[in-house]
């Protein structure tokens, strides 16, 4: 896709086409199934816990008269196909990081995380108090999807390696999974940039098919095995400060459902959200422990490094601005993030940091 081009065309077409060929969610004694496809295989530690959440939120929300069917990884599709599935019909609905379908369209990337974005609390702002979710809502619409935020990892990790990163020279050539606009920023620096699903980031770094990997953050990383390929870890990143996942409806699907199961889908996605980034939080500081006890080397970024990942990050958005909802997403989000800075950073900031001086 031009960075520079909206793809109108292709994009309302193939909304269209979704909307006439999808079959209707199966009905039986009353209630309605839909089926979910995602990115992510079962038992994936953290992300499948945000697909559970949702598919038994909405099955106690609505006394069983809604239900989902959801699929891991492969099941029905392929994990970077559940939103063309949707979109043509073959499924009902996905689970899944909004960042993958940059191919589609690069503003789906504000929907989960951009280099040098929003922090998960920032996220909620933005998307429940502010225009986030009606942006969204529009970028879906020309696709034929209706989607929501339905997770969120918080500050995920600048990655996995086999040697210390010294400069931003060692990103050269490297073999590097990192999906989104942030693996984007790294082929700025000279990286091989490769977007792997989750499932496969293991076997890809035993084999050499990848050189260095980021994921998500210590507690899933831990269980995904990645201590067991690389020795040097980076908890820092620039690419996802707080990564939100998402459920998207086929729109004539979500269309169809009563109001009573639409709320439904809405609140539930949104609580899922609140509780997946607690569900991070409270296993992501143990997991780190067992990692440094076990001999994985806790390393930093240094300036000039970061000061790399945001000239690259800033040249690659800007890439994308002669396109209007992008443009408009962007502003939208760096005007509320700057807003809500504007309060934190004099508040939470500065209570964290003297607290942790009192506390010793």
């Amino acid at each position: 896709m031009d960075r520079r081009s909206f793809l109108k065309t292709s994009a309302i077409g193939g909304g269209a086409a979704a909307a006439t060929s999808l079959a209707a969610p199966a009905v039986a004694q009353g209630g309605t199934t839909l089926t979910m496809v995602t990115t992510w295989p079962r038992g994936l530690a953290g992300v499948w816990d945000s697909v559970e959440r949702f598919v038994n939120n909405v099955a106690d929300m609505s006394g069983g008269t809604l239900t989902i069917d959801a699929k891991g990884a492969g099941e029905l599709v392929g994990a970077l196909e559940s939103f063309d599935a949707v979109t043509s019909g073959q499924a009902d609905i996905y689970h899944g990081a909004d960042y993958y379908w940059v191919g589609q369209h690069p503003a789906w990337a504000y929907f989960t995380a951009v280099p040098f974005g929003m922090t998960a609390p920032e996220m909620m702002v933005w998307y429940y108090a502010q225009d986030g979710m009606d942006l969204h809502h529009e970028l879906g619409e020309v696709f034929g999807i209706k989607p929501f935020i339905a997770g969120q990892t918080a500050a995920q990790g600048g990655g996995w390696f086999r040697n210390p990163v010294k400069s931003a020279d060692d990103f050269k050539g490297l073999k590097f999974r990192m999906p989104g606009l942030g693996g984007q920023a790294l082929a700025e620096l000279g990286a091989s940039v490769q977007n792997i699903p989750g499932g496969e980031i293991y076997q890809a770094l035993s084999t050499g098919a990848l050189d260095a990997t980021e994921w998500i953050g210590p507690w899933s990383d831990e269980k995904l095995g990645l201590q067991e390929v690389c020795k040097y870890y980076y908890p820092a990143g620039f690419h996802e400060p707080g990564a939100a996942l998402s459920v998207g409806v086929n729109l004539s699907v979500f269309d169809g459902l009563s109001s009573e199961h639409q709320a439904i889908i809405r609140h539930a996605a949104a609580e899922t959200h609140q509780h997946n980034y607690a569900l991070f939080i409270a296993n992501n500081g143990p997991a780190l422990k067992r990692l440094r006890d076990g001999g994985t080397q806790v390393e930093e970024f240094s300036d000039d490094i970061w000061d790399a990942f945001g000239a690259a990050s800033k040249k690659v958005l800007d890439g994308f601005m002669g396109d209007e909802i992008f443009a408009r997403t962007r502003e939208s989000m760096e005007a509320s993030m700057a807003n809500t800075a504007g309060w934190v950073s004099v508040s939470d900031a500065t209570y964290v940091r003297q607290r942790s001086r009192v506390n010793g």
